[in-house]
């Protein structure tokens, strides 16, 4: 039975949560026991909505071990790995801080705001012989599955084109709005975009160069929009774009399209529809989990079995990191092409 610590019940920390009481109630070999978070009102239930429906509901909070402080946490109890969804500023710091203790860690995206601590975090996980893996969770999410199953067959052929998009409403439930400030968030562009970043690198590796356009609308947060061209060797058009300013009841999307030289797929609305160019468009059998709860699972299998971390290894998230400081650049300059390689 592995003993687990979550170490943040914000949006994205209870949306954590409800996978491990899923999994608990499936009968999985795990068991949370503690909870730290530095907002001791979250433990009355008192919580800010997302832009998502993810562990929005009130909870019973009084079976677990409960923590204001991290520190204290990793003192008292005898853990088998800890679940960081902590502001991003402070990945870097809690995930060292639990490796030097011989912990495992699964740390929220994005790794960290500098790939020099994503370096950091990996030498640690090496020199302490525990496992690091970075919840890049389209990596699980089974449309993304699909499609990079389809890039590795070639099933239609190769790669034409594609173009990837998320957006939604500004971020305004963080915690003393650390979401809105540059300095502890990146934006935009390392906490949404991020997403997209880590699909392009994961789908078609590091590219030759890129080029970003990006503006700032809410004062202090980074760039809250922006697009980004990448350049292959091989002349595929590849495009994201993001934007967390799309306010009223826009609510949220994510979805893409990649054109192939026999069809396209198309993931849009939460639906994924695969159109051969010989044949009539279908629908194709997949998982209706989603990637919190597939990504959570197989980190738990992978210390189970004792198996690599190779779907989200964190030497790869610290690739896309490096393409996100490689984004940043760019629109800094302008939209300037950057090299890659």
């Amino acid at each position: 039975m592995l003993k687990v610590g979550l170490i943040g019940i914000g949006f994205m920390g209870r949306g954590h949560l409800d996978n491990y009481l899923r999994l608990e109630r499936e009968g999985f070999p795990i068991k949370l026991v503690a909870i730290c978070d530095i907002d001791k009102n979250k433990f009355e239930n008192r919580f800010l909505p997302g832009n998502i429906d993810v562990g929005n509901k009130a909870y019973d909070f009084s079976k677990y071990h409960l923590y204001t402080d991290i520190d204290e946490m990793l003192e008292n109890e005898d853990l088998d790995y800890i679940d960081t969804p902590r502001p991003t500023y402070l990945h870097a710091e809690v995930a060292i801080k639990a490796l030097n203790k011989g912990l495992n860690v699964l740390c929220e995206k994005p790794m960290s705001l500098s790939s020099k601590n994503c370096m950091d975090m990996i030498e640690a996980s090496e020199k302490s012989n525990k496992k690091l893996m970075i919840a890049q969770c389209l990596r699980f999410w089974p449309a993304y599955e699909y499609i990079k199953e389809c890039i590795e067959t070639g099933r239609f052929g190769k790669v034409v084109s594609g173009s990837f998009f998320r957006g939604g409403s500004t971020p305004k439930w963080s915690y003393n709005d650390w979401y809105l400030k540059k300095e502890l968030s990146g934006g935009c562009l390392f906490d949404q975009h991020i997403h997209d970043v880590d699909t392009i690198n994961w789908l078609f590796g590091k590219p030759k160069s890129l080029s970003t356009i990006a503006k700032n609308v809410v004062e202090g947060s980074g760039y809250d929009i922006l697009s980004t061209n990448y350049i292959y060797e091989d002349g595929k058009i590849i495009n994201t774009q993001d934007d967390w300013t799309l306010n009223g009841d826009y609510g949220f999307q994510m979805r893409f399209r990649v054109n192939f030289e026999k069809g396209n797929v198309i993931y849009e609305h939460g639906k994924l529809k695969v159109n051969p160019n010989d044949s009539e468009g279908f629908i194709p059998d997949i998982s209706n989990d989603d990637g919190y709860y597939r990504e959570i699972k197989y980190f738990i299998n992978s210390l189970i079995n004792d198996t690599p971390i190779i779907t989200a290894d964190p030497r790869s998230c610290m690739e896309t990191i490096i393409i996100a400081e490689a984004e940043s650049h760019s629109a800094d300059m302008g939209g300037k092409f950057i090299d890659l390689i």
